[in-house]
């Protein structure tokens, strides 16, 4: 799927939730990877395993990239409910600022949290961080006009310092501060914002929620139309173009529109999971290409901005090709530490399963899973591994010729699968390579 489906982001009873379109960018709280510094943050404290009231909302996805951080605390986690003194209080959401001081917080009604009342609660700090900066504008317009050009610097700076937060007070900084002849850029400030009426977020979930079933359904051209639809309505959210970049990449081979999609997105201050998959995708693409020390960079960056199990996956791949496959079993099992139940990740460990010597539970992995298309080449190199050249062969011919649909897609899932060592025992079978005759 265009969007990804973010780590930890299926139900925390381990079972997958159905893809949705605006998925908030949650991070477990105590996760491996810490949190980018945040000028607010949302805490959740869900209930139970099941619960879904925050899960999706387009308000705080974009809110997201303001530099409002989103952490989930599971219920089991004593400590931190403790911490916030929430203990048999559950379910909550807090927001606090950076010194973990309490912003504001909305409580439980009929034992759920209202999606409304908790994206009003981030609405109104963001506001009121505005309305805080909009007078340290003017006490810096009034600075410059009474010839006091340094003090009016040093003010227009403060209100720049907080651009993050407060985009469209940060561009009147940058403004104040070139007329007094000081230049600041900053080439992730996005130029305008996003529209977050009622009536727009939902034509836009009506729109992509549109393209991303086309897409389940392998219908791209339909979701082409649906995803390029949404960017149209609203041109400053990152949500549409993210679900787009991947379609290029992923399922039409048009790496070039790739390319310029995920390299817009970077500069127009995507939430975190967007950026996460803007610099995947770009890694991913730029190792095939053949730099593979500039696209594992890419990599690393996209983990910082938000872990997805996909990259650690892809990472797995590459130091594994690099001979180190201690480090490589490391990401798979990240990997799988994100997202439990995720038949991908699931499949793509076999591989490592098979490559141990567990060839029992791998091949078990594999033949519970193989009604899995879009897990076809995995579920080959499995074969591969178990040495089943006629089982490899099928899932390989499944890949290219009914999972993929397009001819420079299938070029370079070939090339890939002739420098793939899992496939080495199979490299000069003329079977093979007539399979993988469009390789580039």
């Amino acid at each position: 799927m265009g969007g990804m489906m973010p780590g930890g982001m299926g139900r925390m009873d381990n079972t997958m939730a159905p893809p949705r379109v605006y998925l908030v960018p949650w991070r477990l709280v105590g996760a491996a990877e810490a949190p980018p510094p945040a000028a607010m943050t949302l805490y959740w404290f869900p209930a139970s395993n099941a619960d879904t009231d925050l899960r999706e909302s387009r308000m705080l996805t974009l809110y997201s990239a303001q530099c409002i951080g989103m952490e989930l605390v599971r219920p089991d986690d004593a400590a931190t409910i403790a911490k916030f003194e929430l203990t048999g209080k559950l379910p909550a959401a807090l927001l606090v600022g950076k010194d973990d001081k309490l912003v504001a917080r909305v409580d439980a009604e009929n034992g759920h949290l209202k999606l409304a009342r908790v994206e009003n609660m981030i609405h109104d700090a963001i506001f009121n961080a505005e309305t805080a900066l909009e007078a340290q504008l003017d006490d810096a317009r009034r600075k410059a006009d009474a010839g006091d050009k340094q003090g009016a610097i040093d003010a227009y700076q403060k209100v720049w310092a907080e651009r993050c937060i407060a985009p469209k007070k940060g561009r009147a900084a940058q403004k104040g501060l070139k007329k007094l002849g000081v230049e600041v850029k900053d080439a992730a400030l996005r130029s305008s914002d996003p529209q977050l009426s009622p009536e727009m977020n939902a034509r836009m979930i009506a729109e992509m929620q549109r393209g991303l079933d086309a897409e389940l359904a392998t219908d791209y051209e339909a979701a082409r139309r649906a995803y390029l639809a949404a960017s149209q309505l609203d041109p400053a959210d990152p949500v549409p173009g993210r679900f787009l970049g991947e379609l290029y990449r992923h399922n039409t081979g048009e790496w070039a529109k790739a390319i310029n999609t995920f390299k817009r997105l970077l500069a127009m201050q995507p939430d975190p999971l967007t950026r996460a998959v803007a610099l995947h995708g770009l890694g991913k693409m730029t190792i095939h290409m053949g730099n593979s020390a500039k696209g594992l960079a890419l990599f690393e960056e996209s983990i910082a901005a938000y872990p997805l199990p996909l990259t650690y996956r892809n990472l797995a791949v590459y130091w594994n090709s690099e001979g180190q496959h201690a480090k490589a079993d490391g990401f798979v099992k990240k990997a799988l530490a994100l997202d439990p139940a995720d038949s991908y990740n699931l499949i793509f460990a076999a591989t490592y399963l098979a490559d141990s010597g567990r060839k029992e539970e791998a091949l078990k992995i594999a033949q519970e899973n193989e009604g899995v298309l879009a897990a076809s080449y995995n579920l080959a190199a499995i074969y591969a591994i178990l040495g089943n050249k006629g089982k490899a062969m099928e899932m390989l011919k499944r890949h290219f010729y009914t999972y993929e649909r397009y001819d420079d897609v299938r070029a370079h899932e070939m090339w890939e699968a002739r420098v793939d060592y899992v496939f080495a025992s199979m490299k000069d079978d003329p079977e093979f390579v007539k399979l993988t005759a469009l390789a580039k």
